[in-house]
């Protein structure tokens, strides 16, 4: 696989459409006011995963069905407040799947979509830890397959979080590329074949970034041509303590960057 520096691949998205892609904040009782603050209509939301426990949970859970209402409702009220932004199709609630990297049958897969359709009429779902090699292609296919086939325009990330197989993109609406800290982000690079494809394809999640480096943070993410992307100064330290599971501390800086409207 060919890989190219952010500098030299040719997929500057100045001007295109970043939005947020949240790989999932705490159940919101434990993190209310992150689950409240993307309901706010100028938050520039491309999606959010929904993660009871480590799935759909063993039955619905009255706090997730709120919380993902409040959310719906707002999709409404942005696309009616930002007309031709973009943010009418934003605002997706995803169920999460784990693929274990491929371990996970494809039965368990199909059962825990199904509950999360039931429950809580997810928009669509993301593969987290999707396996990326060529070998795992034709199983993966089969899963969306099988997914999109259980509700009308499903919308399918694959949580690589790396660049997979050319194949995958294909496949699903949206690639993980990245998925990682700062310190590898900002010397990473860009798969080559990815310049055949829009900045909506492909999403980065980046852990671990100062404050002070939001501004190169952001520029790395267009020249690399993801249009979907979270950042955080939250660290991952392993075991159960995740960095997504909040708001990060300058939230209202990096809204206000590539919020409704803002052209770069």
């Amino acid at each position: 696989m060919s890989y190219l520096t952010p500098t030299v691949s040719g997929q500057s998205t100045a001007g295109a459409h970043i939005g947020f892609g949240v790989p999932g904040f705490a159940h919101p009782l434990v993190a209310p006011a992150e689950w409240a603050e993307l309901a706010r209509p100028d938050i520039p939301l491309d999606w959010v995963v929904l993660n009871v426990a480590n799935g759909p949970g063993a039955r619905p859970d009255p706090h997730c069905l709120q919380a993902t209402g409040r959310l719906r409702n707002s999709v409404t009220a942005s696309a009616d407040r930002f007309p031709g932004t973009g943010r009418a199709t934003g605002g997706r609630v995803l169920g999460h799947l784990d693929m274990r990297y491929g371990a996970r049958s494809f039965g368990e897969l199909v059962s825990d979509a199904h509950r999360f359709l039931d429950w809580y009429q997810v928009d669509g779902f993301h593969l987290a830890r999707c396996p990326a090699e060529r070998v795992a292609l034709p199983e993966v296919r089969r899963a969306v397959t099988t997914l999109r086939a259980l509700v009308d325009d499903a919308y399918i990330v694959l949580g690589h979080g790396t660049h997979p197989y050319p194949g995958f993109a294909e496949t699903a609406d949206q690639l993980v590329t990245f998925r990682g800290p700062w310190s590898d982000y900002r010397w990473s690079q860009v798969a080559e074949w990815t310049a055949d494809y829009p900045p909506d394809r492909f999403c980065h999640f980046v852990h671990g970034m100062p404050r002070g480096h939001l501004e190169e943070a952001l520029r790395i993410a267009r020249w690399q041509g993801a249009g979907t992307i979270f950042f955080t100064d939250r660290i991952d330290r392993g075991g159960a303590d995740d960095p997504w599971e909040a708001m990060p501390g300058y939230w209202d800086e990096i809204v206000s960057r590539i919020g409704p409207g803002v052209s770069e």
